[in-house]
């Protein structure tokens, strides 16, 4: 009797295993919150973030397209971007290119009403990218698929990230051309859900999307996008990494072809009230530095 209350002893126990495995597995791949109202909390923190302007970047850029690379360095001030090409294929620029440069970002603080017109298409792409966020919510459907652990520049390394799965959703009627796009895409969808945060989206198109009933054109099927995003400091998150090969045809005719691939890297704060011009006078500042480092590297 004492062996076989033993061999139940085991059993019991063994069973207990199983079970808690499979609750926490089920925990796992089914979190208590819906997928669908985890992604609309993470696009209104989303949004709630891009119109935050308490914390600015300097940053590095490498672009890569069929013609070739441009590195680039950026800084976010009160006015605008300011950009400054400093490499094309991974060479620095010659003198007389650097000097065309300069001239080029000199022309837009002399002339107030170029700086004004930049202004404005940055503020018409950020608002695209706002109303291409605030529709994910109902332009997918969305399901659990595990987790994935934060790395550099994808998320907080080290943090969990919940990996969702999404199609379009035949329900969803796009309300302008900014969002047509979507009617056609899926993929993978990362988000770090204790900061309510995209690490990663990408997605491909399953069909061509027309756009204006195919008379402005159309996007062919098998387009791809991805967009990484990571923690930086000051508490901050900024893409780190997008990726777009599609091809398509505009008014019928015109053949489209988007193919690049940019990484951004080496963010470091910089003052909140930072005016452009103090933005060029930084940049500069970074490159001759840049430049300097270059240089002792090849002497030794």
């Amino acid at each position: 009797m004492m062996g076989c209350s033993k061999l139940q002893a085991k059993i019991t126990a063994a069973l207990l295993l199983v079970i808690c495995a499979g609750v926490a597995l089920a925990q796992t791949q089914s979190p208590s919150v819906a997928p669908a109202e985890l992604v609309r909390k993470t696009v209104q923190n989303e949004v709630k973030a891009a119109t935050d302007d308490s914390a600015r970047y300097m940053f590095r850029s490498r672009k890569e397209t069929p013609r070739g690379t441009q590195t680039k360095l950026y800084v976010q001030t009160r006015d605008a971007m300011v950009g400054l090409l400093i490499a094309l294929n991974d060479k620095p620029l010659t003198p007389e290119q650097r000097q065309a440069e300069e001239s080029r970002v000199e022309r837009l603080l002399k002339n107030p009403a170029e700086l004004q017109h930049k202004r404005k298409q940055e503020k018409d792409d950020e608002e695209r990218t706002t109303r291409i966020m605030k529709a994910l919510p109902d332009a997918f459907l969305y399901q659990y698929d595990g987790t994935e652990t934060g790395k550099q520049g994808v998320g907080a390394p080290g943090d969990e990230l919940v990996r969702l799965r999404f199609r379009s959703n035949p329900n969803y009627n796009p309300p302008s051309r900014v969002e047509q796009v979507l009617a056609g895409m899926q993929g993978v969808l990362l988000i770090d859900a204790k900061r309510n945060r995209v690490a990663k989206i990408e997605g491909t198109l399953f069909r061509d999307i027309g756009f204006g009933w195919g008379i402005l054109g159309h996007l062919d099927k098998g387009g791809h996008f991805l967009v990484e995003q990571t923690s930086v400091p000051g508490n901050g998150w900024e893409i780190s990494h997008m990726n777009l090969n599609f091809t398509g045809k505009i008014m019928m005719f015109k053949r489209l072809t988007i193919k690049s691939d940019e990484v951004y890297s080496d963010f470091r704060p910089v003052p909140r009230n930072l005016t452009f011009a103090q933005g060029f006078a930084l940049l500069k500042k970074q490159e001759a530095l840049l430049a300097e480092n270059h240089v002792s590297g090849n002497t030794r």
